[in-house]
């Protein structure tokens, strides 16, 4: 018996010996849609298809710079010419920056995660976005679940590389719910892209590698890097095409994962929630996949749409689930619901208008491209943009195009705003369009002079009062345009608001939140007023576009690590906050001054009472 355990030991010990003796490549930040990048990239594959001993081809995300359709067809076709396998997962460029929602990518790639084997090795990767521009870096909640599934199915002993675009680290808004779950796992080492440089990094004990980027930029050549599989450690070595393998700038030592470090890790705190004990929540629900728009009531039902394209209804009084009706993309649209009809954009490219009592499909709009704009109803007419280039108005009860404005430039994403029979809306083509609400027809268009596309004035809702339309695009001006004729009447940028305003309920304030702890207010007219007065919130930086909801003498807003605020404008002080998780807060709709229905990015759905 003792001779048998013996065979058993060198059998296993030769197996794992064998097992760990591989190279792949590592590719990462392609960005095509850049100058030089498709250069770069076909490079790349050329030389990684002249080197015999590459087994595989891992891509750690930024395959685009704006995620587009074209983008990533091109990304794919270039790809195909690999003559390894090739394993490619988003970053940020290809999901929070898409005009598609991240739809398009998984088309062409098959899915934003994956896992495989190799050798005795298990490779799990997960999509990471921020899922809005310029909000944090977020690992999908339809992501966590598929990786719990996927760690329950994977050997205790077994080695493990994770794989994400963004460093596992505050990087993402949740990164503690990649690290505390591979922890307990024989975890090797984490490879990730985003910061364009090779970088020796630690995730609260477990090591991990930033790879450079594949573009040139004011180099001769791009380069990725080579890493070769030892039996007891992995080398990373810089490779540009056409030159030989550099030396090894990074070693890792493998082995059974012990963690070291035991010293507490920071978490996100929920102090600030006794601090103000008269905010509950009444009731809570998980969505499973990311959340990131306003959920709408009729006063029975709370509907909203999730990044893996389900529309779901709860009950507003419980939070119960009554139904949901499946979509074929993420839904990033927020429902707007009249009568007993609900109405939401898809990434399938289609709008949809169900029962809001059975989820039924009553009718359906097919588009030439994804919908992530949000509807507004009034007088039975839909108002909704898209990602094709199209402005639509049609019927609520029958789905029948009234009328539509071709031609506007770059996705529309936002909600409009109807105001004395003009439909204003923004988009990612740096233009903020005013047509006539009956017929569709333009009546002016506006910019803010920056020709970057970056500084459109798309994600932030127009408010208007007195003839006077206000809004913030990313250039942190707030800008108001006279509404009948389209023309400057002026900008301030004394504070940096960047896309999160609102409108006080008479009409006689804008308010705006800063990216750094403060809330300010302009009064409204036609020529600058400045700055009203100043609120220091201490909510810290910040930068997700999330409105400012003014309700009953209260303003409300959420901010970027989870927490909701509450101010008195009159009195000009906070009135409370409540932190729900760690991610974006939604633009919250706000019931009544003790009530209000708040969604995070990551999928959950609360309803806060205030006593």
């Amino acid at each position: 018996m003792k001779l048998f355990f013996s065979a058993i030991t060198f059998i296993l010990l030769f197996f794992n010996v064998n097992a760990q003796t591989f190279k792949y490549a590592f590719v990462t930040d392609t960005h095509i849609g850049t100058p030089g990048a498709e250069e770069d990239l076909r490079k790349t594959v050329k030389d990684i298809n002249q080197q015999h001993d590459l087994d595989f081809v891992v891509i750690t995300g930024d395959v685009t710079e704006m995620g587009t359709r074209s983008e990533i067809k091109l990304t794919k076709e270039i790809l195909k010419l690999l003559k390894k396998p090739c394993y490619v997962i988003p970053g940020n460029h290809d999901t929070g920056w898409s005009e598609s929602g991240g739809v398009d990518f998984i088309k062409a790639f098959g899915d934003d995660k994956f896992t495989f084997d190799h050798k005795g090795y298990r490779f799990i990767a997960c999509a990471s976005g921020p899922y809005v521009r310029m909000s944090d870096g977020h690992i999908p909640r339809d992501a966590v679940i598929w990786l719990d599934k996927v760690l329950r199915n994977t050997p205790k002993d077994m080695p493990i590389v994770f794989i994400n675009h963004y460093p596992i680290d505050s990087s993402l808004d949740n990164w503690y719910e990649a690290t505390d779950r591979i922890k307990k796992y024989n975890i090797q080492y984490v490879i990730c892209g985003h910061g364009h440089n090779n970088v020796a990094l630690d995730f609260e004990g477990i090591p991990g590698t930033m790879g450079r980027s594949n573009l040139s930029r004011t180099d001769e050549l791009g380069g990725y890097n080579v890493v070769t599989m030892r039996t007891d450690s992995v080398l990373f070595a810089t490779k540009q095409p056409g030159l030989p393998v550099e030396e090894p700038w990074r070693k890792i030592s493998l082995g059974k994962f012990s963690l070291l470090n035991t010293r507490n890790v920071d978490r996100p705190s929920y102090l600030i929630n006794t601090i103000y004990p008269e905010v509950t929540q009444t009731w809570t629900y998980h969505a499973p996949a990311n959340v990131v728009l306003t959920p709408a009531t009729d006063g029975r039902m709370v509907i909203f749409g999730n990044s893996i394209g389900q529309v779901e209804a709860l009950s507003l009084q419980d939070g119960s689930k009554k139904w949901t009706f499946k979509t074929k993309g993420a839904i990033y649209s927020s429902p707007a619901i009249a009568d007993t009809i609900v109405v939401v954009g898809s990434g399938d490219g289609s709008i949809y208008a169900l029962h809001t009592g059975t989820g039924k499909k009553i009718w359906s709009f097919k588009t030439r491209a994804a919908v992530l704009g949000s509807p507004v109803i009034e007088k039975n007419t839909v108002y909704i943009g898209g990602s094709d280039h199209h402005f639509r108005a049609l019927n609520l009860k029958t789905g029948k195009q009234l009328w539509t404005l071709r031609g506007v430039e770059g996705a529309i994403v936002g909600k409009p705003l109807l105001y004395e029979g003009k439909v204003i809306f923004g988009s990612w083509g740096r233009h903020l369009y005013a047509v006539n609400q009956l017929t569709g027809k333009l009546l002016w268009k506006w910019n803010n002079g920056h020709p970057n596309r970056m500084f459109s004035p798309a994600m932030c809702t127009p408010v208007a009062h007195n003839g006077i339309v206000y809004i913030a695009a990313p250039d942190r001006v707030l800008s108001a345009i006279d509404a009948n004729k389209g023309t400057t009447l002026w900008r301030n940028k004394e504070a940096t608001v960047r896309e999160s305003i609102g409108i006080a309920e008479d009409g006689s304030m804008i308010f705006g939140k800063t990216m750094n702890n403060e809330v300010v207010a302009y009064k409204t007219q036609a020529t600058d007023p400045g700055i009203a007065w100043r609120l220091n919130m201490n909510f810290g930086y910040e930068h997700v576009p999330s409105m400012l909801i003014a309700k009953e003498n209260h303003v409300f807003f959420g901010t970027r690590n989870g927490i909701v605020y509450t101010f008195d404008p009159i009195l000009c002080k906070m009135v409370w906050a409540h932190k729900i998780d760690n991610s974006m807060i939604n633009t919250v709709n706000v019931l009544s001054k003790n009530e209000v229905l708040v969604a995070t990015m990551d999928g959950i759905i609360t309803l806060l009472k205030i006593k």
